[in-house]
């Protein structure tokens, strides 16, 4: 990334971030990401997602199951020189809806997780997740 500024790169991943993290889906991330960015994380719960069009309708789709889910912004730091922007955060809520593997639980989870966002001009270009989803799915008592 070229030519930016701290103040740009943060704008531009916070968007994106906010709405991936409430939920919105790719039909509102869009905006913030070029058509083909790229996902990649090393948990199970997300085998097979390799696009960011997929992990935002993934983490939409979170919201049946865990309809009050919201997020704990715990440090967000912008890394210029490589186009980057590190965000960790806690993903909080309530098993309390339908659309989980098993019906609600009434479980609480806390779970932490961090992103690596990578920007590509005025866009989002990938997304590493860092995430420990066994300990998420056992809190949820989905396994």
């Amino acid at each position: 990334m070229t030519g930016s500024t701290t103040f740009d790169l943060s704008n531009i991943a916070m968007d994106f971030f906010d709405a991936c993290e409430t939920g919105k889906g790719w039909d509102v991330c869009k905006a913030f990401c070029h058509e083909n960015a790229s996902f990649a994380c090393q948990a199970d719960a997300l085998a097979g997602v390799t696009t960011l069009s997929a992990y935002c309708d993934w983490m939409k789709g979170m919201f049946g199951p865990v309809p009050n889910g919201s997020y704990e912004l715990l440090a967000f730091a912008p890394d210029t020189k490589r186009g980057r922007v590190v965000a960790a955060a806690i993903f909080k809520g309530t098993n309390s809806g339908e659309g989980g593997p098993v019906p609600p639980t009434g479980n609480d989870v806390a779970s932490d997780y961090a992103y690596v966002i990578s920007v590509d001009g005025d866009k989002v270009s990938g997304m590493v997740k860092i995430w420990n989803d066994t300990l998420a799915l056992k809190e949820l008592g989905w396994v």
